[in-house]
């Protein structure tokens, strides 16, 4: 017969142990120290870039030689000295948290070595002006310091290190989304599946504390500011309808060709990039600098800054500039650089539905704009709770919670019937490699993996 607790009993129990709350100050403290790291990491990357639009503004002719440059040297570095960096970031906490990883090679995807690189080669990948952003690295980044915490830990700790990289893997969507809430449903949906009961509360704590750290530094502020939404009624429904089918089917699209080249799949262009990575990776930098100049500078860098100007209504992307921003950002992650698709993705919804107001008129842009960023961000990532999050929180968007939610929900669907989830694909890519398994990876009985067990690997 079950009892009812007795306070005395466990305030006792709790206080018993001064190694248990030891351990739970060295993983809080970790967790600050990741939310420092991704700030550190926010701000280098604005000045990178920052450099990187004076020197587009000066001589804009000079990015046909410094972006192929730059963009040879960050491949060379990363594949003679830091092939786990390679990439978005999300993939290798994921290929770690696989139950068919070795332990002992969870370090050459995720580790404080790691970090460090990640921050200096997604940095000078801006810097080059290429079609990234910092916020899918970030859990890379903050994994790294947060799986450091073990080894300080008690042998007896319930806290492993499964539980330390999804701590500081949705500790980076936390800290550098500035949005807590959406770190703690990445953590669920993208990362765990589920979170163990008897670790979850010191998780939750250490997600929100990382989160914490990046409001402290940049304010209690919506990335893309506050969107004001006219009354909706039933004449947005076909337009909502368009840009959610049409984030659908772009985003599905997006994320095959994205799996097909990441993966070596069979073809020609694979062929050559795997015989000359640091010529492809030239000729990859000379066409994004090509198509910025093109677009007049709309298709550099992560496109955050597109994105506030469309919400804002100063600013237009129009339907060619968005197709030529998803061609610069399946090229960039093409190359091999260090760098993540968030951002990108999002500046992609954005000009889906900025193109779709335009032609619905009615004042409807903001709510467009905000339905493509959520539909798209979900198609690419198949996650449609945290896109929906990410940008309600993103953009104060608390008035267009159903509306976010259904697009990103429907997006989702859509995508679902064209590809594998993008990072799923991608994470079991590298479990196969690293153990050397030339067959798909079969996830045991019971695991924690979301959507289907087996892996093919093209």
């Amino acid at each position: 017969m079950n009892r009812e607790p007795d306070f005395l009993e466990n305030l006792r129990a709790e206080l018993s142990s001064g190694r248990l709350w030891l351990d739970r100050a060295i993983v809080l403290a970790y967790a600050v120290a990741a939310g420092l790291f991704v700030v550190g990491f926010t701000l280098a990357s604005d000045r990178a870039f920052g450099l990187f639009h004076r020197l587009h503004q000066a001589q804009p002719w000079g990015l046909l030689l410094w972006t192929p440059a730059l963009t040879a040297a960050i491949v060379w570095a990363t594949r003679r000295w830091f092939p786990g960096a390679a990439g978005s970031g999300i993939p290798q906490v994921k290929a770690a948290l696989h139950p068919a990883l070795p332990p002992e090679r969870r370090g050459r995807l995720v580790s404080l070595r790691l970090t460090v690189a990640k921050i200096g080669l997604a940095v000078a990948g801006l810097a080059a002006g290429l079609s990234i952003g910092r916020e899918g690295p970030s859990v890379q980044v903050a994994a790294g310091v947060m799986q450091h915490a073990r080894r300080w830990l008690s042998p007896a700790s319930t806290i492993d290190a499964r539980a330390l990289l999804v701590a500081g893997g949705a500790a980076g969507i936390a800290a550098a989304f500035n949005a807590p809430l959406a770190g703690v449903v990445f953590a669920i949906e993208e990362l765990y599946g589920r979170l163990e009961t008897r670790a979850s509360g010191l998780i939750i704590t250490a997600i929100v504390l990382a989160g914490l750290v990046a409001v402290s530094v940049f304010g209690n502020l919506s990335y893309f500011g506050v969107i004001r939404v006219p009354h909706v009624g039933w004449s947005a429904l076909g337009p909502g309808l368009a840009v959610t089918l049409a984030s659908g089917v772009a985003g599905g699209l997006f994320s095959r060709l994205m799996a097909a080249s990441l993966t070596g799949a069979p073809g020609r262009l694979n062929a050559a990039r795997a015989r000359w990575p640091l010529r492809f990776a030239a000729v990859g930098g000379m066409l994004v600098a090509v198509i910025g100049l093109v677009t007049g500078g709309a298709t550099f860098g992560a496109g955050s800054e597109s994105v506030k100007g469309m919400l804002a209504g100063h600013q237009d992307l129009s339907p060619l500039q968005t197709l030529l921003k998803f061609i610069a950002t399946w090229m960039t992650a093409w190359c091999g650089v260090p760098g993540g698709i968030f951002a990108p993705a999002l500046t992609i919804g954005a000009g889906i539905g900025n193109s779709v107001s335009q032609l619905a008129g009615g004042g409807l842009g903001p709510a467009l704009i905000a339905m493509g960023m959520a539909g798209f961000l979900a198609a690419v990532t198949q996650t449609p709770l945290t896109a929906f999050i990410i940008v309600m929180e993103m953009v104060d968007g608390h008035s267009m919670v159903l509306s976010l939610m259904a697009s990103a929900m429907l997006a989702s669907l859509v995508s679902r019937m064209i590809s594998r989830p993008l990072y799923e694909s991608l994470a079991d890519h590298m479990v196969a490699t690293s153990i050397g398994s030339p067959s798909p990876v079969v996830a045991p009985a019971g695991s924690l993996q979301r959507g289907p067990k087996t892996a093919g690997v093209p």
